[in-house]
């Protein structure tokens, strides 16, 4: 596992704990030598991540589109900030570079990111592992819901067991990590950008 995708918020949120938490993150993986990829802001826990990763001799990697250059202030420390037209030119760009994805807190974009990559592989598209940094019980609720579809019969029981939810970062790489090895005979490459 040498790159995660990491769909996160622009905004910090309202606790103080999420950015905390997210700086060990990204410490984290830097010590691990593992790049960070992600939406290329230099806000809310985009840049908290960005910069503990950068702070630790890590590698950032930013995805951003053109027209949130300005909005989202684009990480100008980055090693490689990719600059893109669309929404889903970043989606397909972050997910070929990626070996792995973990959502941490965030909102809309947070949840579109992250569902798209389990739909991917639910599609067969590509087979990448997903977790979820539950910071602060985060994502209790949507799991909640997701736990619901499965029991309604709209989602197979072991595409939900494949996510991973995990409070504490380095538990959280270690699955990851588990969960790449195992399969790592199985990925698909995703060509379509």
């Amino acid at each position: 596992m040498r790159s995660i995708g990491v769909f996160c918020g622009a905004n910090a949120g309202i606790s103080p704990v999420y950015s905390e938490a997210a700086a060990q993150l990204g410490e984290l993986m830097a010590g691990q030598g593992i790049k960070l990829v992600y939406g290329g802001g230099n806000v809310g826990l985009m840049g908290v991540i960005a910069d503990a990763v950068l702070a630790g001799g890590g590698i950032g990697i930013g995805v951003i589109p053109r027209s949130l250059v300005e909005r989202e202030v684009a990480h100008k420390g980055l090693q490689d900030l990719v600059v893109v037209e669309t929404m889903h030119e970043r989606k397909a760009i972050m997910a070929a570079r990626s070996d792995a994805f973990i959502a941490m807190p965030g909102g809309f974009g947070t949840l579109d990111e992250i569902c798209e990559i389990i739909t991917w592989n639910q599609l067969g598209i590509i087979k990448k592992p997903v977790a979820f940094y539950n910071i602060n019980g985060y994502w209790d609720k949507f799991f909640e819901m997701i736990d619901y579809t499965v029991s309604e019969g709209f989602v197979k029981f072991d595409q939900r067991e494949n996510l991973i939810v995990e409070s504490d970062p380095a538990v959280l790489l270690k699955k990851l990590r588990a969960y790449s090895d195992a399969t790592s005979d199985y990925w698909v490459d995703f060509k379509r950008i």
